[in-house]
């Protein structure tokens, strides 16, 4: 374990997962490959130590854009999982931004505001030359071409959502006031101050990321795990067990 490694023990909630599931929830990892390989590596760590029959690992999206080595992070998800999870990829806000690109290179300045140079540059794509030569629309042609097939499925498959025990997990969080079954992608994938300034009961704990805290911020609704890794150089897993919770931070 790296020095700077760290879990912490938190107390038992009334919210809880089924007997014999243990759930590793990982927040936004934006391009900071080398951050999710040490998490990986205190997850397996922590199974070692202590198995359960049933495992479930959920990344909450944003895997992309703003840290060095977007196309890292992309491969290393899309190896697969190791034999005693079960892995569920949710999607983030700038995975969707990165597909309307591929469709729409009109949306390419604002996915640029989000970093979205930077996951081009990590494909090896000649940004700047593409620019000068096509635009967006010659920088979307050459980004095509970079991006290996099984990149592009993984981020076509990226979920909405998904709900363990009493925990719904989505990468932004929900609308107050609908229903969990009939909430919409846009605000699963980008809702912020409407979701975080709510009190109210939504049903289930709701599990996000997207809105970056210091720390993982717990609140009775909710649960952020968004560290704001590819600045912080904290990526944060969240382990839930039983009534338990833990953290399980680079």
């Amino acid at each position: 374990m790296n020095s700077q490694d760290t879990q912490h023990e938190l107390s038992d909630t009334t919210a809880s997962v089924p007997e014999g599931v243990r759930v590793y929830a990982i927040g936004d990892i934006h391009g900071r490959a080398d951050l999710l390989e040490r998490q990986h590596a205190l997850i397996e760590a922590d199974f070692t130590a202590n198995g359960a029959p049933v495992v479930h690992l959920v990344y909450l999206g944003d895997y992309i854009d703003r840290g060095p080595d977007s196309f890292g992070v992309v491969e290393r998800l899309a190896e697969g999982p190791s034999s005693f999870v079960n892995v569920t990829l949710l999607r983030g806000n700038h995975e969707a931004m990165l597909l309307r690109f591929l469709e729409d290179p009109a949306v390419g300045p604002g996915w640029r505001q989000l970093g979205g140079l930077t996951t081009m540059l990590s494909y090896g794509v000649d940004v700047e030359g593409a620019l000068k030569e096509g635009g967006y629309p010659g920088l979307a042609e050459q980004f095509k071409a970079r991006l290996p097939a099984r990149h592009r499925t993984l981020f076509a498959e990226l979920k909405p959502s998904t709900t363990i025990g009493d925990y719904f997990f989505c990468h932004a969080g929900v609308r107050p006031g609908i229903p969990l079954e009939e909430q919409k992608q846009q605000d699963l994938l980008w809702i912020r101050d409407q979701f975080l300034d709510a009190t109210e009961d939504f049903g289930k704990v709701i599990v996000h990321g997207h809105s970056p805290v210091e720390q993982p911020a717990f609140h009775k609704t909710r649960i952020n795990i968004d560290t704001g890794a590819y600045a912080t150089g904290r990526l944060t897993c969240l382990v839930l067990e039983g009534r338990s919770r833990r953290i399980l931070s680079t």
